[in-house]
């Protein structure tokens, strides 16, 4: 395999700031940090932000708005009309542009309550919006599939085939891309053949494994801890060209959602968060080259 470029998603250091997210990235020999704008705070702060981030010496993985979504999302709470989610997302391009994401991530959100047609309508036109958006600020928009179980909730598509079906519905434009995430796809049927049949779409490449038994949405663990074949998707990924960061997101909900899960990783210190998070994406590779 090439030499990866290892990164962290902030939400998996939920309650860690931005800066002492950089400093315990850094320290623990990562290359990069997938930036949640949640953690940037006011915008009156960025230059100081942008200083800290060029400091640190890490690259920018794919990026979160704080509006993720174009319909609602139930479960994450945020604005109900999709035409005002979609001012927030406008708003959270060039700024998270600005910061060198390699991605945007954006689920369409859920269709709960709207006839299929007319949420998939919306989805389209609110993506190409958002892909002109977009390429006038020299970034992509990395639409995220959400996994079967639970997909009503999150999303109108759960497979990478669904999310390209998607993307060509409203233009194909090369700024729409798709964020590939072990957690969403590792059960998805055929999702080893999909990966090189969509790879130049791919934006970005969120990593953790499912636990099982599964305890919901935020309850994920490093790669390695579950029963994800996460070696064998990042082998795919890897074969098929990825050449970007592989950015390991966790989320586990110590109560911050609604549920205190015994031993929640976001109850561990940033810094061991990342010590153990290196390790356990550097294993999952090595996995990986062996395969």
């Amino acid at each position: 395999m090439s030499k990866p470029l290892l990164s962290i998603s902030e939400i998996s250091t939920l309650h860690a700031s931005f800066e002492d997210d950089l400093t315990a990235y850094a320290a623990a020999g990562l290359d990069g940090i997938g930036i949640w704008e949640l953690k940037l705070g006011d915008a009156s702060d960025d230059v100081r932000s942008l200083q800290l981030l060029e400091a640190s010496g890490l690259g920018s993985a794919s990026a979160v708005p704080t509006i993720p979504s174009i319909l609602p999302l139930p479960l994450l709470g945020g604005p109900t009309d999709p035409a005002e989610r979609i001012e927030a997302l406008l708003a959270s391009i060039p700024r998270l542009a600005a910061f060198g994401a390699k991605g945007i991530v954006c689920l369409t959100g859920s269709a709960l309550g709207l006839e299929p047609r007319d949420a998939r309508v919306r989805v389209v036109e609110g993506l190409k919006r958002l892909a002109d958006a977009a390429e006038r600020a020299g970034v992509r928009i990395a639409l995220e599939p959400y996994q079967p179980v639970g997909v009503a909730e999150w999303s109108i598509v759960s497979t990478l085939r669904e999310a390209a079906e998607l993307i060509d519905e409203a233009g194909g434009q090369p700024s729409l891309g798709i964020q590939f995430d072990v957690w969403h796809l590792w059960n998805c049927p055929g999702v080893l053949d999909d990966i090189p049949r969509f790879i130049d779409r791919i934006a970005g490449v969120h990593v953790c494994d499912y636990r099982d038994p599964t305890r919901g949405w935020a309850d994920r663990v490093f790669p390695g801890d579950g029963i994800a074949e996460v070696a064998a998707l990042l082998r795919g990924l890897d074969e098929a060209g990825w050449r970007s960061f592989y950015d390991l997101e966790l989320f586990s909900d110590d109560g911050t959602f609604g549920t205190d899960h015994e031993g929640s990783l976001w109850a561990v210190r940033a810094e061991d968060i990342a010590r153990r998070g290196r390790a356990a994406l550097g294993s999952a590779l090595e996995a990986a080259a062996r395969l």
